[in-house]
């Protein structure tokens, strides 16, 4: 899939990390710090910018699957994959030698390259090529793409995946983007949004409500390989009634379409 979106948007990628518990599917989300400059403060998934690094043509060659991939779409997945491992410490690659994916051993032998990645000392292509590692990109699933509102001072080109959480990665924020953590019912999340005990942002909410429809992780990933990605670019209009709304396309498949603007939170 080409980059329909024009040169001023910022490209971003964003994980959906999954696991199914005794209580059915939880997905892993963090709490914005309130000193970042989007979406401060609110209930997101982990994510974040492409680097120019991710780019790199250091990089290709040391990720799984990216000879199915063009430019754009395997410089979303190495930014997902590395904002997730920047941001909660969950990292998707496996060992050059083995091809078995890292453990949680390995993972805290690496924590002082998360750290490095972090302060932007490294590129993920030095670490990959360093500690004899390869990006598990095949794991992900494409989910969904949003490009924000031209109503907005800052615009983003985000692709959203879906992947299971390794289960021995104990995943936690960062305390510097991410002041709080927590693996969550994609339906509470929900719900506890619209009692006000937490902040989402309009695309997370309808991403995680959607979600919300699976009872695993499995069913989640396997809807989610066989549905076409409907770019979603909200539109301000107004309804029927003739009240300002920012719309979304019917056949993007959310449960909501028209969002009024009273309570949109972008």
């Amino acid at each position: 899939m080409s980059n329909p979106a024009s040169d001023k948007l910022i490209p971003a990628a964003t994980i959906l990390l999954l696991r199914d518990s005794a209580e059915g599917l939880e997905v892993f989300m963090v709490v914005r710090h309130h000193q970042i400059d989007f979406a401060s403060g609110a209930l997101v998934f982990p994510g974040g910018k492409v680097d120019p690094r991710d780019r790199h043509e250091n990089v290709r060659g040391l990720v799984d699957g990216a000879e199915n991939l063009d430019d754009w779409e395997f410089a979303m997945r190495v930014a997902a994959i590395r904002e997730a491992y920047e941001e909660c410490g969950v990292l998707l690659a496996r060992d050059e030698k083995t091809g078995a994916l890292v453990n949680a051993a390995r993972l805290t032998e690496l924590e002082h390259r998360r750290d490095a990645l972090n302060k932007g000392e490294i590129g993920i292509g030095d670490m990959l090529a360093e500690e004899g590692l390869r990006l598990a990109a095949d794991l992900l699933t494409p989910y969904a793409h949003w490009i924000t509102p031209n109503m907005m001072p800052k615009r983003f080109d985000t692709r959203f995946y879906l992947a299971m959480a390794p289960e021995d990665h104990l995943a936690v924020h960062d305390g510097s983007e991410s002041v709080d953590s927590v693996w969550i019912k994609p339906l509470d999340a929900v719900r506890e949004a619209e009692e006000g005990k937490r902040t989402i942002i309009f695309p997370t909410r309808v991403n995680v409500q959607k979600l919300g429809r699976h009872e695993n992780a499995a069913h989640a990933i396997e809807t989610a390989r066989a549905a076409r990605i409907v770019t979603v670019e909200p539109q301000v209009t107004k309804n029927e009634a003739g009240e300002p709304v920012l719309r979304i396309p019917i056949d993007a498949g959310y449960d909501v379409n028209d969002e009024p603007l009273s309570r949109v939170k972008v």
